[in-house]
């Protein structure tokens, strides 16, 4: 059983859109503390992470709040890396550019390897964004490419080799991404994959291709899922995974029992209906920390 903190980063500076700052909030609501308890584990609430608001925020420069977030992720970052050793951190988003914080924290002392669950690569740069939203870009910036102020989050450098990085469920890549991919040989599963291969082959590969490393966070970005049973994203995308194919995912995951940390971002109550993309979160969560069939 696992020694769960549960960590919140209610921000949404890096988004396009607004409402992923209630995200944790959702999470809660859809009693992701009890449903963990309930399996055996011990959970920790620390709260959150202080986020300026937006509507009182001036940093509005030619990389959007860039500043707020870079402070926002390294009071993340702190907490996290301080946590002891045998704690299992949860980091509620937020936006996808929380992951800055929570990745660098966990992979403080450890080889840590990267599982990504999304529709998007974020490895955007400031120079080859074409919105400018950082949470196209925090990928990037934990393999040591991007804006100093984000690098400085954990001092500058890569937090994550490009080998310990592995793609699942992409689908909308910018073309400066796949070059950014190719350049760094970057292990990628993309929809054509899952569905000309199936998951149970992928999910294995990825696993054994993962399971050699001291850690393993797995960051799950909600628009991962298809937005017909997830619809409560900023920047949904049609044709992404679906109940079984990501419940699926979890459960292999969960009996490899290689993962030791996980974040869960771009939950967007507003967008959802009846927080049915939270809920739904939480049932990922439950199945990758152990809740079986029989």
């Amino acid at each position: 059983m696992a020694n769960i903190k549960i960590l919140g980063v209610p921000m949404d500076l890096g988004a396009g859109r607004r409402g992923v700052d209630m995200g944790p909030s959702a999470l809660r609501l859809a009693k992701i503390a009890q449903t963990l308890e309930s399996l055996g584990h011990k959970v920790t609430d620390l709260g959150n992470v202080e986020v300026p608001i937006f509507e009182a925020s001036k940093d509005k420069q030619k990389l959007p709040y860039a500043e707020i977030i870079a402070k926002t992720c390294k009071n993340a970052y702190e907490i996290l890396k301080n946590l002891d050793d045998n704690s299992f951190p949860l980091v509620l988003g937020g936006d996808h550019s929380i992951a800055m914080g929570s990745v660098a924290g966990v992979a403080r002392r450890k080889r840590t390897g990267l599982l990504w669950i999304d529709a998007h690569s974020d490895v955007n740069t400031p120079q080859t964004s074409p919105s400018g939203n950082i949470h196209g870009m925090p990928l990037s910036h934990l393999l040591g490419f991007g804006d100093k102020r984000l690098l400085d989050i954990w001092g500058g450098n890569a937090v994550i080799n490009p080998k310990d990085v592995v793609f699942i469920g992409l689908r909308s890549v910018d073309r400066p991404e796949r070059q950014f991919i190719k350049d760094n040989n970057l292990k990628v599963y993309t929809m054509k994959e899952i569905d000309t291969r199936g998951m149970a082959e992928v999910a294995e590969e990825a696993i054994n291709y993962l399971s050699n490393l001291d850690a393993l966070h797995v960051s799950f970005d909600a628009d991962g899922l298809d937005p017909s049973i997830a619809p409560g994203v900023g920047t949904p995308v049609r044709g992404g995974l679906n109940y079984r194919e990501a419940h699926l995912l979890m459960e292999l995951l969960a009996d490899a029992q290689i993962v030791t940390s996980l974040d869960i971002v771009e939950v967007n109550p507003i967008l959802d209906i009846k927080n049915k993309t939270a809920e739904l979160m939480v049932e990922m969560l439950a199945s990758l920390l152990g809740k079986e069939i029989l």
